[in-house]
């Protein structure tokens, strides 16, 4: 299985350097990116819906365009989360991110710069 992290530094911008066909060329299993700096709302739909691929988005919710991650997954979850739901605060500075299948549990989480402070509430 090809798992791929990237700090993509938005989406969009990337889009325009050639993204989707490096996503065509190396055909990742599950493509992790962070800093989209996008809504969903914000992308195309040739973004959203790349062939083959299901896509789950996280923005940031206090700031439009901040941060925000995206996976995009050859197989489809049973169960999509973005949230730890025990801290919400922790959810509001955290990008987070977990994918459940019957094959996988696949999580990903992304700290900004002040959550820090809150790693060490939850330790």
């Amino acid at each position: 299985m090809k798992i791929f992290s990237w700090n993509v530094n938005g989406i969009r911008a990337v889009q325009k350097k050639g993204f989707l066909g490096f996503v065509k060329k190396f055909k990742p299993d599950i493509l992790c990116l962070q800093e989209i700096k996008a809504e969903k709302e914000q992308l195309d739909d040739e973004l959203i819906n790349i062939p083959n691929y299901f896509s789950y988005f996280n923005s940031s919710k206090t700031k439009k365009g901040y941060s925000g991650v995206a996976i995009y997954s050859k197989i489809k979850p049973t169960k999509v989360s973005t949230s730890l739901k025990s801290d919400k605060e922790f959810d509001v500075e955290v990008r987070i991110q977990r994918l459940c299948s019957s094959k996988f549990l696949f999580s990903k989480r992304t700290n900004e710069r002040r959550a820090t402070r809150l790693q060490a509430k939850i330790s």
